[in-house]
């Protein structure tokens, strides 16, 4: 457990020096504000149109102006752009040194190789819940703000567990991103994955085999509306959950077997 400790530390440490963590939660905090600035055209479309905005290709693609639609732009929003500023942040964390051909240096301290990748996962998990719960709040906030019509309390706080859940998903698809961070020793093969994953994520969801697709689980999550939305099923959470598992232990079997002498 020091061992841990003493490598989380160093994470936590490199990642408080670093500008990747703000930008990625500036980036998170994006969601609320357009979410909110949807609802105000959707609100009043007139008077968006006398500011420039464009009011009416808003309306017939959005929804109407209340709660749940509010909720379902936020949800699909975490699900997918939380997807990809995860994979950023994890493409750093675990592509950093392997780039800066420093990893050799650390790896030379007696802290044991998994506890390091460990503390890396921990640090990644804890900056994607941080950032995904804070913009839901201020998206809640803002949204109490602008008057959106349908507000309730117990809708609140299982919309919270609701993005919770999406967020744990998406991270839970992160150590295929660390993976290739690692054995491609650098940032470049782990974003190509994640932008592949995505695309077919939108292939799979369009051809209702969303479900079945791990990359496309979170976004089926999100999806609180339509037919069969929302719901998740035991089969969608056994294919995210082997994918996670797959991805932990190649991700820990290349860390403790891999040659780190350049």
């Amino acid at each position: 457990m020091s061992g841990f400790r003493a490598a989380f530390w160093a994470e936590s440490l490199k990642a408080r020096r670093s500008k990747i963590v703000l930008l990625t939660t500036a980036g998170f905090l994006m969601l609320p504000l357009v979410d909110a600035l949807l609802m105000y055209i959707l609100i009043d479309p007139e008077r968006a149109r006398e500011m420039g905005l464009i009011g009416m290709k808003a309306e017939m693609t959005a929804g109407s102006a209340d709660w749940p639609t509010f909720l379902m732009v936020l949800f699909l929003g975490t699900a997918v752009a939380g997807g990809m500023l995860g994979a950023f942040v994890t493409a750093w964390v675990f592509g950093r040194e392997l780039s800066d051909h420093t990893a050799k240096e650390w790896l030379a301290t007696p802290t044991p190789r998994a506890s390091t990748v460990g503390a890396k996962f921990v640090l990644i998990a804890g900056w994607m819940v941080g950032a995904a719960l804070l913009a839901f709040w201020v998206g809640i906030l803002l949204a109490w703000g602008s008057a959106v019509p349908g507000f309730s309390p117990d809708q609140l706080w299982s919309a919270t567990g609701r993005q919770l859940l999406i967020i744990l998903l998406t991270f839970m698809l992160m150590p295929f991103v660390a993976l290739l961070a690692s054995a491609g020793r650098g940032y470049l093969p782990a974003l190509g994955w994640a932008f592949l994953t995505l695309v077919l994520a939108q292939i799979f969801a369009q051809l209702g085999w969303g479900e079945w697709f791990p990359w496309a689980v979170p976004a089926v999550l999100a999806n609180t509306t339509g037919t069969g939305g929302g719901q998740l099923e035991w089969h969608s959470l056994a294919v995210v959950t082997l994918a996670f598992v797959a991805g932990l232990s190649a991700t820990f079997a290349w860390w403790r077997s891999a040659d780190h002498t350049r």
